[in-house]
């Protein structure tokens, strides 16, 4: 009965994720959906063929399942699982117009109905571990879909709303960081075994911290214009050198999606163009400039290992939901955006990766990339969680990154 119970969840957890992904598509047209704005992102159609290419791929097939798609989706929408065989190049999937929109929807369909009935069918346990990993897999371009379309609609001189319902009124402006004080000493971090998670959120192990202090609340948009007014951006004694050399080469002076002009900045967000909002969290910095700002404000950013032994977990939800909020107006730790930490992204000890296709899913990028805590308002519900390791190079912008601020104690 307890595995009938759970194969049913699964099922109804799939129907709810699938279903999210077409919503977060819906606003979008065939136009918005095919094209690529850069080659960090991709196109909302190719994340829609890519998510269903993986339910196939590690799910449909080791079944026994025919194929059900043409051979050449096995390029067109594989990313980069070079066990399973040849990628397209990824800056150039935007000239992928075909498979067409419509085509790439009935093959959606085509896949969740063998899912499903894979399920009602009942499958084994590393079948059904493969799909709520694909699950989670889909969550993360869920919110890769958000950001992606975000930047490809900034490029509009008309600066188009993704989501057209205007933002909720300002909140006062928050006071001080308020930091929280930790003693230190053994912490345990990572995941238990017996709870869904990233091969790369454990095994579980413990660390030694020196006492820290941690901010209770996220660096503000109104906080980040004072370093701005400071000439932050002019002064070479607050950066990494590789932070300098790459906001000289892009002339980065401000946040990406900021906007300075006659009458005072204005900031680009999902409800189009508008007036900074001073109390919002400061989003789309990269790893360089959260580390200025940090040492600007005579604090730094905190270690993952921080983060994690400082931090709760949030509000459990129901996986598949939508995200909670389509735009964060208090710097809150979960839900607003993702916050660097200090760490290098790198394996945890004894953390060993799947056999396979499959072990390609993270250990493979455990280089030259820094680790993010928390969430953001486009992390789909039941997604966020405090062992949680996201991870981008530390020059990303796109993506909806900000910054919490931690120093040393004792």
């Amino acid at each position: 009965m307890k595995g009938e119970m759970h194969l049913g969840r699964l099922a109804s957890d799939f129907e709810r994720v699938r279903a999210q992904t077409e919503a977060l598509a819906a606003p979008l047209s065939a136009e918005d959906q095919c094209v690529q704005s850069m080659p960090d992102t991709s196109p909302t159609k190719w994340h829609r063929a890519h998510t269903t290419w993986f339910f196939e791929t590690f799910v449909l097939r080791p079944a026994g399942v025919e194929p059900l798609s043409p051979e050449p989706f096995d390029v067109m929408f594989n990313s980069y699982y070079n066990a399973i065989g040849e990628q397209y190049h990824r800056p150039s999937r935007g000239l992928l117009t075909r498979p067409s929109h419509d085509e790439v929807t009935e093959y959606r369909n085509k896949v969740d109905d063998h899912v499903l009935s894979l399920l009602d069918g009942g499958v084994d346990d590393a079948t059904a571990k493969r799909i709520e990993l694909g699950l989670h897999h889909e969550q993360q371009h869920q919110e890769l879909i958000v950001t992606d379309v975000k930047h490809l609609l900034s490029l509009n001189p008309t600066f188009p709303a993704y989501c057209p319902n205007e933002l909720p009124d300002p909140e006062g402006a928050p006071a001080g960081p308020h930091w929280t004080s930790h003693a230190g000493g053994v912490a345990t971090v990572g995941v238990a075994e017996s709870s869904f998670h990233f091969d790369n959120e454990g095994p579980v192990h413990d660390v030694i911290i020196e006492p820290f202090g941690i901010a209770k609340r996220l660096v503000t948009n109104q906080e980040y214009l004072e370093f701005i007014e400071d000439r932050g951006y002019e002064r070479p004694e607050l950066w990494l050198s590789a932070g300098w050399s790459d906001i000289q080469q892009h002339e980065r002076y401000a946040p990406l999606y900021w906007y300075r002009g006659s009458d005072g900045w204005s900031v680009f967000t999902l409800h189009g163009l508008g007036p900074l909002r001073p109390s919002d969290p400061v989003t789309h910095v990269s790893y360089y400039e959260a580390d200025a700002y940090a040492r600007w404000a005579g604090a730094r950013l905190p270690t993952e290992q921080e983060w994690e032994a400082s931090t709760t977990d949030p509000e459990p939800a129901p996986l598949g939901g939508r995200a909670p909020w389509t735009h964060a107006s208090q710097p809150r730790i979960y839900g607003a955006c993702w916050q660097w930490t200090a760490s290098s992204y790198s394996p945890y000890p004894r953390y060993s990766p799947a056999d396979g296709a499959i072990g390609e899913y993270n250990g493979k990028f455990m280089c030259g990339q820094y680790v993010l805590r928390g969430s953001s308002f486009a992390t789909p519900a039941g997604h966020a969680r405090r062992t949680y390791r996201n991870f981008f190079p530390p020059n990303a912008r796109w993506q909806l990154s900000g910054i919490r601020l931690a120093h040393d104690e004792g």
